[in-house]
């Protein structure tokens, strides 16, 4: 699945420590339509402190890494450059075309109790080497 100008949301940092930046990334992010209403992806993405990001009926995994957002889909991590400066976060790389932004229009909403969390992808790859072993 092509996740376009994700995330989707998830989901959103400035450079430095992820633990410290973790803040700034939550939060209820919408599309910037000065960019023009023909680029593809998600118009509203919700980034939670739980390291979940929703955008429409997904939900996807997200972490920090530097400069970088990464996202689980489709059971490995794909990383975007991250930009966060106020309340616009820009995000390039990974699957996009041309980088995308996202205006933050209030507080994460919470996650519904039906939806889980996806597995880190890390976590996936040590269990199965662990019974490989």
């Amino acid at each position: 699945m092509k996740v376009g100008p994700i995330v989707a949301a998830a989901i959103l940092l400035a450079p430095g420590a992820a633990h410290a930046q973790q803040p700034a990334i939550l939060g209820t992010w919408q599309f910037d339509l000065n960019q023009g209403e023909q680029k593809e992806g998600p118009r509203t993405v919700i980034v939670r402190g739980d390291s979940s990001a929703s955008y429409g009926t997904e939900t996807v995994r997200w972490r920090i890494l530097g400069d970088s957002l990464a996202l689980a889909l489709g059971g490995e991590w794909v990383n975007y450059k991250l930009r966060l400066k106020g309340k616009r976060l820009t995000l390039s790389g990974g699957d996009l075309v041309e980088p995308v932004t996202f205006n933050r229009v209030g507080p994460p909403s919470a996650r519904p109790d039906s939806v889980s969390v996806p597995e880190d992808p890390d976590s996936v790859v040590e269990e199965a080497q662990g019974r490989a072993s």
